[in-house]
């Protein structure tokens, strides 16, 4: 074990359910039923208000309620909302059809009623699999970890992902990759989550492009859900660092969309951490057959088509010195100690769009 000596470490596997499979969506009201329920209120964006009541339709025995409101970041209004019909209603669980927006909607609305959840991702996010949850209020998103908010069971069914545009396919799979990334250097890395990480990055790195060439691929899309699910279940295990607070950040701040903020920030934040993350350094390069693990990503999401500068996205520049001492606010434990001058640096040249460069820690 390289990246491990001396050998010391601590692992916690987390306590869900995960079924993988195409058509398994079929099977939510028996994984339901185990968990003795039946009245389930079903969240989703009002994109996947369809799909939504097809899963709906699937409980034939009593009715399941829609909330089809869901919203990127988890604002609290929306929250608010939801939980009010929870309260109103008699229903005794929740299951989350979508991406993050669906899956964080339903995550926030158990931690405040302790209901039983089912998630079933139509995206890469792999959100569906960590104790993690992000909320935004008063334009700040917060996050917090909790075994409150895990679901209790995971379906990954490759049928619900054919229709997530090609686009969209790339930025998910780059933002599920970028939990992976941060595990391989998280304080708590150990040798279980770092070859999961490694073994995701892969996985998601040789199907994104042919999802890009072919959106039908069954045989793609499996691949990255399963890589996804890799990448999710490591952010689950191990903490949080500096990428995902500077998404965090961008995301809660200045709206952004929560996918194309990773796919921009991945290669730029893995570039910074490099002099301090020799390690990782390598096993991401590995993982991606490429010479260094900063330029591999920028490559690799050149080759996707993503958004490649923070201004495309709509990020003002004015905002990049408020969005740098957010940063160096409430700081996640970092492999380097983040400072003013080279955050500021670092989203300067991810605003402009500009190449990653590593610089000394």
């Amino acid at each position: 074990m390289e990246d491990v000596s001396p050998m010391r470490f601590d692992y916690h596997a987390l306590p869900s359910r995960v079924l993988f499979g195409a058509g398994r969506r079929r099977e939510t009201p028996e994984v339901a039923r185990q968990l003795g329920c039946t009245r389930p209120l079903i969240v989703s964006t009002p994109e996947q208000k369809d799909l939504a009541g097809a899963i709906a339709s699937l409980f034939t025995g009593s009715p399941a309620q829609i909330f089809p409101e869901a919203a990127m970041h988890t604002p609290w209004d929306v929250t608010a909302r939801a939980l009010s019909l929870t309260q109103a209603s008699a229903v005794d669980s929740l299951i989350a059809v979508g991406g993050g927006s669906a899956i964080g909607l339903a995550k926030a609305l158990a931690l405040r009623t302790g209901l039983p959840q089912i998630a079933l991702p139509t995206t890469y996010a792999g959100s569906e699999v960590t104790p993690i949850i992000g909320e935004t209020q008063d334009g700040e998103k917060r996050t917090r970890r909790t075994l409150d908010v895990l679901p209790e069971a995971v379906i990954y069914d490759v049928e619900l992902t054919l229709t997530l545009p090609a686009r969209l396919s790339a930025t998910s799979g780059l933002n599920a990759m970028a939990h992976a990334v941060e595990a391989l250097y998280s304080v708590d890395a150990n040798p279980v989550t770092s070859i999961m990480a490694e073994q995701g990055i892969a996985a998601l790195a040789a199907a994104l492009p042919e999802i890009l060439a072919d959106p039908a691929s069954r045989d793609a899309r499996s691949r990255a859900q399963y890589g996804a699910w890799l990448c999710g279940t490591c952010l689950g295990s191990v903490g949080m660092a500096l990428h995902h607070k500077v998404c965090h950040v961008l995301g809660g701040t200045f709206d952004l969309p929560h996918a194309d903020t990773h796919a921009i920030m991945l290669a730029h934040v893995v570039a910074y951490q490099a002099g301090a993350a020799p390690h990782a350094m390598r096993r991401i390069a590995r993982a991606l057959g490429a010479d260094d693990a900063w330029t591999g990503l920028h490559a690799l999401a050149a080759r996707l088509q993503v958004p490649q500068s923070l201004a495309e996205i709509g990020m003002p520049h004015e905002g990049i010195g408020r969005a740098a001492e957010l940063v160096l606010q409430e700081t996640y434990a970092n492999p380097r100690t983040p400072d003013y001058e080279s955050i500021t640096l670092m989203l300067e040249r991810a605003w402009h769009g500009a190449a990653p460069q590593p610089d000394s820690p």
